[in-house]
């Protein structure tokens, strides 16, 4: 079985989160959306888009979204068949969290590394979703 298949997504916390995404748009040209984030596309080898993307956001610190990790980020993994890496990690006794949800961005579980890091898996819908 495929585990990781690539990066989903980056999301980390700021204390000022509006002043830090207009530094990294002025500074490092990341364009960010109103959403607040950005939206990196695949390229193949020949450099045409291929359908993934990677999200990268920034949010509010102090939000509960990373909880019960205590880092201030979140690494988002892309994966091929989310139910059957849930089920693979609680075999291996991971700390896998029950909470799973699906939406039509795709289906997203969560595991807590060594570390006590908050892991976000993601198996992306089958149809994509317009940027």
């Amino acid at each position: 079985m495929k585990r990781v298949t690539g990066i989903g997504g980056i999301f980390f916390h700021a204390q000022d989160p509006v002043a830090l995404r207009a530094w990294y748009g002025r500074h490092l040209g990341v364009d960010v959306l109103e959403w607040g984030g950005a939206a990196f596309t695949w390229d193949d080898s020949a450099r045409k888009p291929d359908g993934g993307v990677t999200i990268w956001s920034i949010g509010q610190a102090g939000n509960e979204h990373f909880a019960p990790g205590k880092a201030n980020f979140m690494i988002n993994y892309r994966v091929a068949d989310l139910d059957a890496l849930l089920q693979a990690l609680r075999e291996e006794g991971c700390n896998v969290m029950d909470q799973t949800d699906n939406s039509e961005f795709g289906k997203f579980g969560w595991v807590i590394d060594p570390e006590g890091n908050k892991v976000e898996l993601w198996e992306p819908p089958t149809e994509p979703q317009a940027q």
